[in-house]
């Protein structure tokens, strides 16, 4: 597979991955004991009974059944606390959340020491020497589960709220739009004219396109003597059939084969290399807070704010002129893509709400005065559409008033 190292990339994400080395962890230790028992010196023992180290074990086994299955409860509450009131699009985010996987790792590795050592015990697995080792590693293990609770707690007077939702989304979008805006043709050559000869490759899959594999690319075009013009770019729905990209040259089913695995096709949209979604994400967060039965202007104002420090961070990042990848000629996603996701929607929602809409222009004006010349059109002309939108949902003619004067600034008039 092509996508190998995304799904390595992936696998500390997945919360089954570190609850499944967090259990093995657990029960190598359990199993050590009675393993390295036999080497302790005898001066090292110490005189207590085999029920107390039981009785210990049995107290954390309890507890930590208890306290794992809370946790799992309050992590899938916060998930659906923040599709309900922010977006889906955030749950993934909290899904991949370490603390939280830490935290459930842990209890459950606990839980899973505590009872392995029981069993141990019951059958006579340890010596003398054995449970005094099996004892004190239940003690760093008692420590661990403290601190971990401790931090746990902590952590869960914040995790799914909106702030934490918003926080969350908003790094996301950070990351990716920055790292398009230093590769915003992820390492190829600049897009070119495509000759009236050159084969299309297509989909066989349905779903969006969340990534494409440039080494791959790369690597399929020398072997092959190619050159490739990719047509689709990360975050496009598509469909059975639809064109991922060109191929100047001769192609084989092998070499096609490895071009369409390089396209990766999911069900779902991922963050990784789609520098619009994070963009998509807060849009919906502003979006559900402006609706009428939640009427929550003040969110939607965080989100502006959000989504100012992402584009501040886009505008003032320098691209990389290196090309790593010289026969893969590849389009860049528009600017104004990245504007529209973001603002439209809060514009059409938040009309009618002229804090929302002074806002909005004030976001814009800021832009603006860092943005080139190419960027700043994009910028004015949303300057303007929400300004129409604002005037027309307005009652008050001082409100709409404010809007005018406030996107004349926007737009430098």
């Amino acid at each position: 597979m092509s996508n190998w190292r995304t799904v390595l990339a992936r696998l500390p994400q997945r919360i089954w991955f570190r609850l499944a080395v967090f259990t093995v962890i657990a029960v190598a230790l359990a199993l050590f004991a009675g393993i390295a028992g036999p080497y302790l010196p005898d001066a090292v023992s110490v005189e207590f009974g085999q029920d107390s180290v039981e009785n210990i074990l049995q107290i954390l086994a309890t507890s930590m059944l208890a306290v794992t299955t809370f946790s799992l409860t309050a992590m899938v509450s916060a998930y659906a606390s923040a599709a309900a009131r922010g977006t889906p699009r955030a749950t993934q985010l909290l899904i991949a959340d370490r603390t939280s996987q830490n935290a459930l790792s842990s209890f459950l590795g606990s839980f899973v020491f505590a009872i392995v050592g029981i069993v141990a015990l019951s059958t006579g697995y340890y010596g003398e020497q054995g449970r005094v080792i099996l004892y004190f590693g239940t003690l760093v293990v008692i420590a661990v589960v403290v601190g971990t609770l401790m931090q746990w707690i902590s952590h869960l007077t914040g995790f799914g709220r909106m702030a934490d939702v918003i926080d969350r989304v908003e790094m996301a979008a950070s990351d990716a739009a920055c790292e398009y805006a230093r590769h915003p043709r992820l390492g190829g050559a600049a897009d070119v004219d495509i000759p009236g000869g050159a084969i299309a490759v297509a989909s066989t899959r349905v779903g969006c396109l969340t990534g494409i594999s440039m080494s791959v690319l790369q690597s399929v075009a020398e072997e092959a003597n190619l050159r490739l013009h990719v047509a689709t770019m990360p975050g496009v729905a598509v469909d059975y059939g639809t064109v991922l990209a060109f191929v100047e040259g001769s192609l084989t089913d092998e070499s096609r084969e490895r071009i369409t695995g390089a396209f990766r096709v999911e069900n779902h949209r991922t963050y990784e290399q789609d520098p619009r979604l994070g963009f998509v994400a807060l849009a919906e967060i502003a979006s559900r807070a402006l609706s009428p039965s939640t009427n929550d202007p003040g969110t939607a104002v965080e989100v502006l704010n959000a989504i100012q420090r992402v584009f501040t961070q886009v505008l003032t990042t320098d691209a990389i002129a290196e090309v790593k990848y010289s026969r893969v000629h590849v389009p860049v996603t528009a600017f104004a893509d990245l504007v529209e996701d973001a603002f439209r929607p809060i514009a059409r929602d938040g009309a009618p709400m002229v804090e929302v809409d002074l806002r909005l222009q004030s976001v814009l004006e800021a832009l603006v005065r860092i943005a080139s010349p190419a960027e700043r059109e994009a910028l004015v002309a949303t300057s303007h559409d929400a300004e129409t939108r604002a005037i027309a949902a307005l009652s008050a003619a001082a409100d709409a008033d404010l809007v005018r004067k406030q996107s004349a600034q926007a737009r430098r008039e």
